[in-house]
């Protein structure tokens, strides 16, 4: 045995350890990071080490700094685990070690994205012609669709972007809701837009159409992207796509909706009305980590006009292979990256449409048990309509809701964070993992009473 394979036999059976024991341990992580630092050695060696023998010392190392996202108890921020399918295609795309930038150099890569990204599209009842790119997460989707979307609405004004640059073409106004994520915040930094023009919402985060319209009348002619939402990361509401797309529509205004969790819905015949309407978009932006439940770095960025999604990521090198049918890089912002799609693929064949629609319904019906059980609790309100996989509770003023989410952390049964939501602290409960059983949510809900009775 050479010492690759004995590196990877060991890394296999730590990880097959370390799944194997996501159904019993506690969530939180047992080690600080400084007794992990300490763990792992501060000086670097002098000499080399057998590949098997550093699999084992960090391991050994870090487990216990582990916290159990893969596992079914944990609610905290919007985190999936990883489908069996997907976690197996991930290994395979480390050992293939391909670099998906060329259709010509990596054939599998251009034929994977390109069977995945059209199963997307079908999946999600997105316009069949458009272009699905692989980004590293749905904040880089949303940069990606909203550089679409930007030269394009500054094309229309007669400015080309790509040769001019930003400075002195005409001002891009940005619309979006008060209760938008601030992902969206972060990818307009990053395109030289700064923040966007907030409109109002309702009391679930859902945009109001009327405010909507009222601004755009206001602004005049200038280039405008108007940013909509699928899913409240606090309430799970959507947007009013129709009203809110047709405003938009006759202010020749691009619309982007960042559906990094809430996107998934429309896979679901149970829960696709909540996406009813969000297809006349422009662009969508999603995180398959999420819902889906494929490996981390794998955001998904979808653009009505594949020419408008190229003419923003494309870029031409005299080194390179390029196709005249395009390539990977065209649609994301990247070059070297690796093989996203292989993992989307595998989840997708191994689901089928049913499955998917399956996964989706498990995890709402997973956040209305949490719901009705919070409900029953001794001083707690449930605070939010719970449409979808998020459900936001309080435990009387914010002072007791605090003892109560530390007691619970401290217990250790389950992974459940903190926000600020509408002026006051929230119990905030995001069902996104595949693995989630009916069994996980009734320990869940007992550590919760737990807490709940002793603060």
């Amino acid at each position: 045995m050479d010492a690759r394979e004995a590196a990877l036999r060991r890394a296999h059976g730590h990880a097959v350890r370390w799944l194997a024991s996501l159904h019993d341990r506690r969530v939180p992580a047992r080690a600080s990071v400084d007794e992990i630092v300490r763990a792992l050695g501060d000086e670097l060696p002098d000499a080399p080490s057998p590949p098997a023998d550093v699999v084992d010392l960090l391991a050994a190392a870090c487990e216990p700094g582990l916290t159990a996202f893969p596992g079914g108890r944990f609610y905290g921020f919007v985190v999936g685990g990883t489908e069996p399918a997907a976690l197996a295609a991930d290994w395979l795309v480390s050992a293939w070690d391909q670099n998906c930038v060329m259709r010509a150099a990596s054939p599998a890569c251009a034929a994977v994205e390109e069977v995945a990204g059209a199963w997307l599209l079908d999946l999600l009842g997105l316009p069949g012609t458009g272009a699905v790119g692989f980004t590293t997460g749905a904040t880089m989707a949303n940069f990606t669709c909203l550089a679409a979307g930007r030269d394009e609405v500054l094309r229309r004004a007669g400015w080309d972007v790509p040769r001019d640059g930003l400075t002195g073409g005409p001002g891009v106004r940005v619309i979006a809701g008060e209760d938008r994520h601030m992902a969206v915040d972060l990818a307009l930094r990053y395109l030289g837009l700064g923040r966007p023009e907030l409109v109002a919402a309702d009391g679930q985060g859902r945009m109001d159409p009327a405010a909507l319209r009222r601004a755009l009348a206001a602004g005049g002619q200038r280039p405008t992207l108007v940013v909509l939402q699928a899913g409240d990361i606090h309430s799970g509401a959507f947007d009013p796509f129709p009203e809110a797309i047709g405003a938009a529509r006759e202010a020749d205004a691009w619309v982007h909706v960042d559906g990094a969790f809430g996107l998934w819905a429309a896979a679901s015949p149970r829960y696709a009305h909540l996406t009813a309407g969000c297809a006349d978009a422009d662009s969508w932006a999603t995180d398959a980590h999420k819902t889906l439940n494929v490996p981390y770095d794998c955001g998904l960025a979808l653009v009505r006009d594949p020419s408008a999604l190229r003419a923003a990521m494309g870029l031409r090198g005299d080194y390179l292979i390029q196709d005249e049918q395009g390539d990977p890089v065209d649609k994301v912002p990247e070059l070297s990256r690796r093989g996203r799609a292989f993992t989307v693929w595998a989840a997708l064949r191994s689901l089928g449409r049913s499955g998917v629609a399956g996964l989706v319904e498990r995890l709402c019906g997973h956040a209305a048990a949490f719901a009705a059980g919070i409900a029953g609790t001794d001083g707690a309100t449930v605070l939010n309509e719970v449409v979808f996989t998020q459900v936001c509770a309080g435990f009387g003023d914010d002072e007791r809701t605090e003892r109560v989410l530390a007691r619970l952390l401290d217990d250790g049964t389950a992974w459940i964070s903190g926000s600020t939501w509408r002026g006051r602290r929230v119990m905030r409960i995001s069902v996104s993992n595949w693995s989630t059983t009916d069994e996980d949510v009734a320990r869940a809900l007992t550590a919760i009473r737990r807490a709940a009775a002793g603060a």
